[in-house]
């Protein structure tokens, strides 16, 4: 869950369901004590409504730590000394980074540190799409050694050159001749 329609859409679907949800946020649902919880019974349910209901501790890690990666995007852009990935993460987990990394590497078929760079990249490919910074200045703000290293690795993620991105990003323009 995302956004706030998101988390109506599940306090409704659970309610409907028959649940009393004391509380919904981003990717987790408290449910009142008086009524027993039977997660497969309203799973197919939420998944018509398109969302993935995740029964087990590891993919409910796999997911959390997601979302702190999220974050740990914007600590980066804003933190004037950033910390590093595995000391934010154990912070917010309490957990060593070894152990949630086993647990993201198994469940999500990926590792922390790639799932990373593709979050970095999306950004990377939001802010070239407002086009109001160069590629260096995007390179600082999201914490590359330079330009370069982003280009490259912008590459390695989406199979093309920041420059072809940015050229598939400008509106066609039809010359006078074409028009007539």
């Amino acid at each position: 869950m995302v956004c706030p329609r998101c988390i109506d859409a599940v306090r409704s679907l659970l309610e409907q369901a028959g649940y009393h949800p004391t509380d919904v946020t981003l990717g987790q649902a408290q449910l009142d004590q008086s009524t027993p919880a039977d997660p497969a019974s309203v799973a197919p349910m939420l998944r018509e409504a398109g969302f993935d209901v995740l029964m087990g501790r590891a993919d409910q890690l796999t997911e959390q730590i997601k979302s702190a990666l999220v974050e740990y995007l914007e600590h980066l852009r804003t933190a004037r000394m950033p910390l590093t990935t595995s000391a934010f993460l154990t912070d917010r987990f309490a957990a060593t980074y070894s152990h949630l990394s086993k647990v993201f590497s198994r469940t999500a078929n990926l590792t922390i540190e790639k799932y990373l760079i593709r979050l970095k990249i999306e950004r990377v490919k939001e802010m070239l799409s407002y086009n109001e910074m160069t590629l260096s200045e995007i390179a600082e703000q999201m914490r590359y050694s330079s330009g370069q290293h982003l280009s490259n690795q912008f590459r390695q993620v989406t199979g093309r050159s920041v420059s072809e991105f940015r050229r598939d990003l400008m509106p066609k323009r039809l010359s006078l001749d074409q028009l007539a």
